[in-house]
């Protein structure tokens, strides 16, 4: 048997997308990346915005088109989540859903789909002759399509295994849901309240991560800082990283921390960042706006003066710290008075990294039932406006990199557009995976992707670094092996 799987949307989608992967390699499935060879089809989707289900519903549509009469094709994932009945209704040959709290139980429900196909039946079943299905299966649509969309019958804490890290890097996932009231945003009507994992589980995949090869462990989660919180436990996360640091060896060089809530910052994570080596010194931290009015309709905290102050506590502790945000222009009611406060703050604080997004309207949020919906073409003015405001902010803290030599993680090859020369592309402390620049390195080749090595740099863009590698020791692993996840 085979299985295809197509991966939509963030990181956190990525972490489970391995959870399913390496459960049905443990059940004997064989990856294939061939969907005419596979037997499984599997579209983990993301529902975030309304352009993203567009998307996740397209490759859906394209799998049941090309989809033969033996194989069997799941929708999992986010969009789902949110609305599986829209999956059936605009995706018929769909077999089986698989929400996001219970990805975990892909195996029961490929033979709850098995069973169907063979008997026409909803009767109970054993999976294997062994695992009962949870009782909580629907049955959605006229075709009566088993679905697996609500909370499971028991906390899921069981070791999962995790593919081995080839390219240096993995996404730790810490936690899911989200408790932030932000008026914008559709996460907490699939995902939930936030549910922390235990603190022993996740220090336990943090090491056979590194064990199986990681260089880098990427912290996710919708809010990474409001850890531990519905343990009982609030500003887990400064013992979290301690405890990921002290249990790991010198083998993990950084450990990054992403989607940090304005006002969960706390002095105690300031410290920690500070004073563990292995924490880069790198904070993604999503302010959406910068006018106190427009933060009020978004339902997000509105002082300013707690981010100038989070933004000085970091850099007083961390001088070479990287900072990165994410703003939302046009959204309803953003006046041109209020889209220059925003430029007014990006000027002020000088972030290193900034990402942007024109406001989409979800359904069933309160934003999209505000008054005073801003045209779309006046979103995209200010997009331009706001992204050629932060170029040269950009670029005069990448040319502040040249003449160091920084550490990097190896990402690949690729070729000098014309000539064809080699291109080594990398990443060092100042750049996440997937959304920030590279370091960019010549006529390199043959460096191992996972690789670590140290770079001299003596160019800057605007997103990407320049550099020649130096003769110096490279840091690289020894052992992959697949891992558990608790």
């Amino acid at each position: 048997m085979k299985y295809h799987l197509v991966t939509l949307g963030c990181p956190k989608n990525k972490v489970d997308s391995d959870g399913i992967e390496m459960l049905l390699r443990n059940a004997d499935y064989r990856p294939t990346d061939r969907q005419q060879d596979a037997d499984v089809l599997i579209v983990n989707t993301c529902g975030f915005l309304e352009a993203s289900k567009e998307e996740s519903i397209s490759v859906l549509q394209e799998m049941g088109r090309r989809k033969r009469k033996h194989q069997v094709l799941v929708a999992a994932g986010c969009l789902v989540q949110r609305n599986g009945a829209e999956v059936l209704e605009r995706v018929p040959k769909v077999d089986g859903l698989l929400g996001t709290r219970r990805w975990m139980e892909v195996l029961q429900l490929l033979e709850q789909i098995r069973r169907g196909k063979n008997r026409r039946s909803l009767e109970r079943y054993t999976l294997l002759g062994e695992a009962e299905l949870a009782p909580s299966v629907e049955f959605l649509g006229a075709s009566q399509t088993p679905a697996l969309l609500g909370d499971p019958a028991h906390a899921f804490v069981m070791a999962t295994p995790r593919p081995p890290v080839t390219a240096g890097s993995a996404y730790l996932k810490i936690s899911d849901g989200c408790n932030a009231p932000c008026a914008f945003c559709t996460i907490p009507s699939f995902k939930g309240k936030l549910r922390s994992r235990p603190l022993e589980a996740i220090v336990d995949e943090a090491v056979a991560l590194v064990d199986a090869g990681a260089r880098e462990l990427v912290i996710v989660a919708q809010d990474t800082t409001d850890y531990g919180r519905d343990l009982g436990a609030p500003n887990s996360l400064p013992r979290l990283l301690t405890a990921i640091c002290q249990r790991t060896d010198e083998r993990l060089r950084w450990v990054r921390l992403m989607y940090a809530y304005p006002g969960h910052v706390s002095d105690e994570l300031i410290e920690v960042m500070a004073t563990q080596p292995k924490i880069a010194p790198y904070l993604d931290m999503p302010l959406q706006h910068g006018d106190p009015r427009t933060l009020r309709r978004m339902h997000r905290p509105s002082k300013l003066e707690m981010v100038y102050d989070h933004v000085e506590k970091l850099r007083a502790a961390m001088p070479d710290i990287a900072l990165r945000t994410t703003f939302i222009v046009g959204y309803p009611g953003e006046t041109e008075e209020e889209f220059q406060g925003l430029l007014d703050f990006v000027r002020a604080i000088e972030f290193d990294k900034v990402g942007a997004f024109t406001f989409s309207p979800e359904p069933g949020t309160p934003a999209a039932a505000l008054p005073d919906q801003t045209p779309d073409e006046v979103k995209q003015e200010r997009y331009a406006r706001l992204m050629e405001l932060q170029q040269p902010i950009s670029l005069r803290k990448n040319q502040a990199q040249v003449g160091k030599v920084l550490e990097v993680l190896v990402e690949g090859e690729g070729e000098i557009e014309g000539s064809g020369e080699p291109l080594l592309l990398a990443r060092s402390y100042r750049d996440a995976p997937e959304i920030d620049g590279l370091v960019l390195a010549p006529g390199v080749r043959g460096v191992q992707r996972g690789e670590m090595i140290q770079v001299h740099i003596n160019g800057a863009m605007e997103y990407d670094l320049v550099g020649e590698p130096l003769v110096t020791e490279v840091f690289s692993s020894k052992r992959a092996t697949p891992i558990a996840l608790s």
